[in-house]
């Protein structure tokens, strides 16, 4: 479970509600059926419209991304990839057939075996290049299906209010109980509102956050793996490569170096 998700939504929707009950209101002044009906179909069925079938169907896919954390383990990768460049320069590159089933990336995996099978360096890249490019477009649906529900749900939330106004208009002969439609008739546009602020649009940005450490992780990976196969020092392929760790993932990576030199 992503913790930060979890957080994000009780902390959401725990001050809107406990705000509003603090007010003096009630849980069942903010459920009204119909207003919930008309933003979230609404909203649900224009996303629906703004995409193909084969791209809704990897939704489930997508809500596992923002609700399961994912760790990249770049000090391991490099660690890794520092290992494996010094045995290519000790037993040279065919040794390194022996290490595939040992890696459990699969792009690190099939970057080297492009390496093993002596794929001329450009094209190692270009093919790989073009390997992180379809992983972005495709993670990118993801982030998109969920922006475009956050920017429709608002805009239902205005459609539903306005429809509720004009049935209260249209019975003004008991002035008594305009109050009360009325606010029931803004609900619609409190679903919408905050339905895409504290679901859907945080939903696509987490999508987009986890795709790029995702995709700065296949970076590291594609430096790693052209500079093994240009026969680089392990010491200089580990100094390039740490510009892809942050400032604590930095201190650490030094830090294991100086214990496995006995410093």
């Amino acid at each position: 479970m992503d913790i930060a998700t979890l957080i994000g939504l009780l902390l959401g929707f725990g001050g809107l509600i406990g705000g509003f009950l603090l007010e003096g209101g009630t849980l069942g002044m903010l459920w009204v059926g119909t207003a919930a009906m008309i933003v979230f179909g609404g909203t649900f069925g224009a996303t629906i419209l703004s995409f193909t079938m084969d791209e809704l169907k990897t939704l489930p896919y997508f809500f596992k991304m923002v609700f399961v954390e994912k760790k990249n383990d770049y000090l391991t990768i490099l660690d890794l990839l520092v290992d494996t460049a010094d045995k290519a320069r000790r037993e040279g590159l065919l040794s390194l057939e022996s290490q595939l089933g040992e890696i459990d990336n699969e792009f690190f995996s099939r970057g080297l075996q492009l390496v093993i099978d002596g794929t001329d360096p450009e094209l190692t890249r270009n093919m790989l290049e073009m390997e992180i490019e379809a992983f972005e477009g495709k993670e990118k649906i993801g982030s998109d299906i969920f922006m475009c529900a956050g920017g429709f749900a608002p805009t239902m939330g205005i459609i539903g209010t306005v429809m509720g106004l004009v049935h209260v208009l249209s019975n003004v002969s008991e002035p008594d109980k305009l109050g009360g439609a009325i606010a029931v008739a803004f609900l619609a546009t409190l679903y919408g509102v905050s339905s895409a602020n504290v679901l859907w649009i945080p939903f696509g940005t987490k999508i987009k956050v986890k795709t790029e450490k995702d995709i700065l992780l296949m970076e590291m990976i594609l430096e790693g793996i052209l500079s093994i196969q240009a026969g680089e020092n392990p010491r200089v392929i580990r100094e390039k490569l740490m510009t892809f760790l942050s400032p604590e993932g930095r201190v650490k990576a030094t830090e294991q170096q100086n214990l496995q030199m006995g410093m």
